[in-house]
């Protein structure tokens, strides 16, 4: 509770309770009632990093050298003591295995410190990344989702045994104790160097138990794909008295949370939506418009982040408005809105109608969530919390509308399975590119809630 209220006053967390690492482990079931504890390694292992952390820095007595949730994910208080560890701790040291990557809530906890590491890169266009990989037990490259195989880590500097045991067999294995000594000393060092090199700052606890897990849904592919396109101008095509700060020399170097945010906002929902374990790709609207094919079906979910200055420029609100005639429900609207750039917050009233008189199917199409996105989402930290959902509704949508397939050599199959472009075997649908041409006629039918919130995407504090 201290956590919380402290962070949400704007305070910083006295070092002392903050945990220096977060050791997430997927529990272990017992085998039978009353049988031994069979996480009591994985206690064997916490107890010794942090005593090898302690050793290794200046920590006050009394002060968390880790944190680990020896808990089986339920008891009163459990989310928000996990939620207030994950939003301070300093390194995320994941302990790799198979059960590890099916486990929901180990994507939860990954999801929730990787998401704080990509919004404190958005603010200074650095990287953040304070994620140290364990090996309890070594897992096949190709059964890592994205967001484990994307990490640049050399396993091999921790001795050669531990990378064909793992943690967990140096130290259930007889004569193998001084090589577990020595990778739980170098996971130490590595721990330490990583906190004192990227300096990650606290931020204010997510509801651990909303977030969505970074490994995708139980039993997904890690093919899947999904397209990021930002319909924006760049500094040399301006509406007149529009200042060029928030602009690059292009539409995907457009920074719409200038000066706060320094990375544009195209690379930021990339990260994001990596996160989620999907394979994601980025484009202009500009390049993509004028070449869809409206006959072949939808290769890909896709986010259309929008630029309300864009309908300034008749031509591209043409596009735009076109584009929105099309019934593509597996497309989905994100307007970024920075409160505090005063010359959008002059023309708030006036750019917000235009786009809804341009982009009306798509401004208000499927759940509450969608609409808000599409209506304005003011700050970076609001991004990161309602991108997700956005992009879940998107893939919802877009399994509905893809190309079905019949599995091979089955010829009489009753309910043909969805087969193809989220990563399951099958014949991959046409290729296409994302936009329509500049005319087309058509209707929606992608909306899955009658919802009619409106309003801004916005947290209560900036």
């Amino acid at each position: 509770m201290f956590l919380r209220s402290h962070l949400r006053d704007g305070g910083r967390v006295p070092a002392s309770v903050q945990p220096y690492f977060f050791l997430s482990y997927a529990h272990t079931p017992r085998f039978g009632a009353g049988g031994p504890d069979p996480d009591m390694w994985v206690e064997r292992l916490f107890r010794d990093l942090c005593s090898h952390v302690m050793a290794l820095t200046d920590l006050p007595a009394g002060a968390e050298a880790g944190f680990m949730d020896r808990e089986i994910r339920s008891g009163e208080g459990w989310s928000e003591r996990l939620g207030a560890a994950l939003a301070t701790c300093r390194v995320f040291v994941p302990l790799f295995s198979p059960r590890y990557f099916a486990s929901e809530m180990c994507g939860k906890e990954w999801y929730a410190f990787a998401q704080r590491a990509i919004h404190q890169g958005a603010l200074s266009n650095q990287p953040a990344e304070a994620i140290v990989p364990a090996l309890w037990v070594p897992v096949p490259p190709s059964q890592l989702p994205g967001p484990a195989e994307r990490l640049q880590f050399n396993h091999n500097t921790f001795g050669e045994r531990y990378v064909t045991d793992g943690l967990y067999g140096l130290i259930k294995l007889r004569g193998y104790a001084e090589q577990y000594e020595r990778a739980v000393y170098e996971l130490a060092k590595r721990i330490v160097r990583v906190a004192e090199t990227v300096r990650l700052e606290p931020v204010r606890p997510l509801d651990y138990r909303g977030v969505p897990s970074a490994f995708g849904p139980t039993g997904s592919s890690p093919a899947r794909t999904l397209h990021v396109t930002v319909a924006a101008a760049s500094r040399h095509d301006l509406p007149d008295g529009r200042s060029p700060e928030y602009y690059g020399d292009n539409a995907l170097e457009w920074n719409p949370y200038h000066p706060v945010a320094q990375r544009p906002i195209a690379y930021v929902a990339e990260d994001l939506v990596k996160n989620l374990n999907y394979q994601t790709s980025i484009g202009s609207f500009d390049d993509e418009a004028g070449h869809y094919d409206s006959k072949q079906p939808p290769t890909r979910p896709e986010i259309l982040i929008v630029d309300r200055w864009v309908v300034e420029d008749e031509h591209r609100r043409q596009r735009l408005a076109a584009f929105d005639q099309e019934s593509r429900p597996w497309v989905n609207v994100v307007v970024p809105w920075n409160r505090y750039d005063h010359q959008s917050r002059a023309k708030e009233i006036e750019l917000a109608q235009r786009l809804e008189e341009t982009l009306p199917v798509k401004m208000g199409q499927g759940r509450a969530a969608c609409r808000a996105a599409a209506n304005g989402v003011a700050n970076m930290e609001t991004l990161g919390q309602i991108l997700p959902q956005v992009v879940e509704a998107a893939a919802q949508q877009f399994l509905r509308h893809a190309q079905v397939y019949l599995p091979a050599g089955n010829t009489h199959t009753e309910r043909p399975r969805l087969l193809g472009p989220m990563g399951m075997s099958g014949p991959p649908a046409p290729p296409r590119a994302p936009f329509p041409p500049d005319t087309f006629g058509g209707h929606n039918d992608g909306n899955d809630s009658n919802d009619t919130d409106r309003g801004d995407a916005d947290d209560s504090e900036s």
